[in-house]
């Protein structure tokens, strides 16, 4: 699976950031039908989306944020990209494994799935919306929505919100997803920034939502393996290839036990980043 360390939300109505999105460092790129285009806006969105789709040549993987399907555009959403060949759709506000069903039966082909975690309904809903299978692919927390859905105040480090942040990561892990943090608004706030991705990977996020370019490097770095990381990673790997290892389930690395649970998070370490092997 791809990597998914930099989400980058951008507006399908606008067609410089359409053209940038090409060439940009991002992991994904996702071409918004919802929250970032007004409502009398939302067809010219939805045939630009249709049109960079096709033109293609993207860097990133790319998606599309589509309206619910209880509005009143979701469906054409759906409808006008059914042949684009588009493999990714998020989807806004799910609430409930029925929900799941329903966008199933109307994705592109092929199409994979993101499931957009927002209200308080979905969090108590979570383990219904995991286990609905077919092709979702990640458990995406909107911390937006959700922050004003539960009417937190504010934090500097979500205090309110870290329960939702651990069960969101847990459920994902329980049923092989992708956990994908939300957005961080004060995009200029770049020492701020740095701290919530270090908390997202701390709770074992795969990545960070993005609202603006210049946050997809901090992004890509927190979100990946340090060196030194790396380099445990691959002298656990070392150790257990050893004679002296095999049948063993716990050998001394550096003066520390470590088992073969943990021989198998090096191993995916290195598996999700083959450049660093």
């Amino acid at each position: 699976m791809r990597s998914t360390r930099s989400v980058l939300f951008l507006p399908a109505s606008n067609p410089r950031a359409i053209d940038k999105a090409r060439t940009l460092a991002c992991d994904v790129a996702i071409l918004d039908l919802e929250d970032a285009v007004a409502p009398e806006a939302k067809s010219e969105a939805r045939a630009a989306a249709v049109a960079a789709i096709r033109a293609g040549d993207f860097g990133p993987r790319l998606g599309v944020r589509i309206n619910a399907l209880d509005t009143e555009w979701g469906t054409d959403d759906l409808t006008a990209l059914a042949d684009t060949g588009i493999n990714l759709i998020v989807a806004p506000k799910v609430e409930n494994a029925a929900t799941i069903h329903a966008l199933t039966a109307q994705l592109p082909a092929h199409a994979a799935l993101w499931a957009m975690i927002e209200t308080p309904r979905a969090l108590f809903a979570l383990d219904g919306i995991a286990t609905s299978g077919g092709p979702l692919e990640a458990l995406m927390l909107g911390v937006n929505d959700l922050v004003a859905s539960l009417r937190t105040g504010p934090s500097p480090d979500r205090e309110p919100l870290k329960p939702w942040l651990a069960l969101t990561v847990s459920m994902a892990r329980a049923h092989g997803l992708l956990a994908i943090d939300g957005v961080f608004n004060r995009f200029a706030d770049t020492e701020a920034f740095a701290a919530e991705c270090a908390q997202g990977r701390l709770y074992g996020f795969d990545g960070k939502s993005l609202i603006h370019p210049s946050q997809i490097e901090q992004a890509n770095t927190a979100f990946a393996p340090s060196d030194a990381e790396i380099a445990q990673a691959r002298a656990i790997v070392a150790a257990f290839a050893t004679p002296e290892a095999a049948g063993r389930g716990a050998i001394p690395i550096d003066g520390q036990m470590v088992e073969r649970l943990h021989l198998a998070a090096a191993q995916r370490v290195l598996a999700q980043h083959p450049a660093t092997d």
